[in-house]
């Protein structure tokens, strides 16, 4: 998913990965390392410090050292937006020179194209861009994933499921595959009643059920599950809303499909829904597709709000699911 690079031949001396998800510019930066580093070489000829701690001169230093017992020195830094800004002037400068055996990496989400060092790293061929992985590409991409790491076979149907069960967040889809990796072991097959034994009897507090209480206006019990996803699972902080966002979405195409026509098992089965479809359906139902497009556009806004520090997932959320309630009684945000 990553623009350029061919990772035989890395850039000469400086590169930037950089993508708006961290858990896809990590991945892109574990292939470029693999590519230059073998894992016994890294004791010896890798230095990762800090993004916040990490000093100049000590970085131009250790890419001076000539490397030992390895081809070259690579000096990694992820989450370097600190870092960068910090010395924007003394990196352009080392693009001009960099060291002939030594490699800079600097990882980051949040990335400035006007800058000149984009330029001048652009003109180097020295950038990596990680582009986002659509919803429709999900279900290929964990196929591919599922393949590569863990030499697994995971059919369309499967990896289908899997979407619909763990939602779209690239990261928490890799993180469910290796479970069920494990899960298997030491078979190379997954199958959808491996997929719903080992997550769907987590489900119990997941979005699903959540949005399920709250569109049978169950405000307080949603609210409890809501709670209940956040004390079970640390990670819930950061995939909150893209799970939510990922349902709504789906009840959005369904819905629409309803209206033009399409029975609602037709538009559930092409929304991708084949687990608690009747559930899902019942949803639709009590949602108009208005209603639908201001929760995700609320659930938007509650992204912008998060990414900046305006609020916490928690609040935010448990806000959208008194909002969600109001939809429903008054038919207005």
């Amino acid at each position: 998913m990553a623009k350029k690079t061919d990772k035989q031949k890395s850039p000469a001396g400086f590169t930037v990965i950089y993508g708006a998800d961290p858990f896809l510019v990590s991945r892109e930066c574990q292939c470029l390392l693999d590519a230059l580093l073998d894992p016994q070489e890294r004791d010896m000829a890798l230095y990762e410090p800090k993004a916040d701690e990490a000093r100049m001169s000590d970085v131009l230093e250790e890419l001076a050292t000539l490397p030992f017992l390895a081809s070259r020195r690579v000096v990694l830094i992820k989450g370097a937006e600190p870092f960068i800004k910090e010395n924007l002037e003394s990196l352009e400068k080392y693009i001009d020179t960099p060291s002939p055996s030594g490699l800079l990496i600097l990882t980051a989400t949040s990335w400035d194209k006007r800058l000149r060092l984009h330029k001048k790293l652009q003109a180097a061929g020295g950038l990596i861009e990680v582009a986002d992985i659509k919803s429709y590409q999900m279900p290929a991409y964990v196929t591919a994933y599922a393949q590569q790491t863990h030499g697994i076979r995971l059919d369309g149907s499967c990896s289908r499921f899997l979407v619909e069960l763990a939602g779209d967040d690239p990261g928490r889809l890799c993180r469910e595959m290796d479970k069920l990796a494990v899960y298997v072991a030491p078979a190379k097959t997954v199958s959808m009643q491996d997929i719903e034994a080992l997550i769907g009897q987590n489900r119990l507090f997941n979005a699903f059920d959540v949005i399920d209480a709250i569109t049978a206006e169950r405000t307080g019990d949603a609210i409890t599950r809501l709670r209940a996803m956040f004390g079970a699972d640390r990670d819930t902080e950061y995939t909150v809303v893209g799970a939510f966002g990922f349902h709504f979405r789906r009840l959005f195409r369904a819905k629409a499909m309803i209206e033009q026509g399409a029975s609602p098992q037709q538009a559930a089965a092409k929304a991708g829904v084949r687990f608690k479809t009747e559930e899902f359906l019942r949803q639709a139902a009590r949602l108009s597709l208005p209603q639908i497009g201001r929760i995700l556009a609320e659930l938007g806004r509650i992204d912008i709000g998060l990414k900046t520090g305006q609020t916490t997932a928690s609040a935010a959320m448990e806000r959208l699911i008194l909002k969600i309630f109001s939809v429903q009684k008054n038919a207005s945000f």
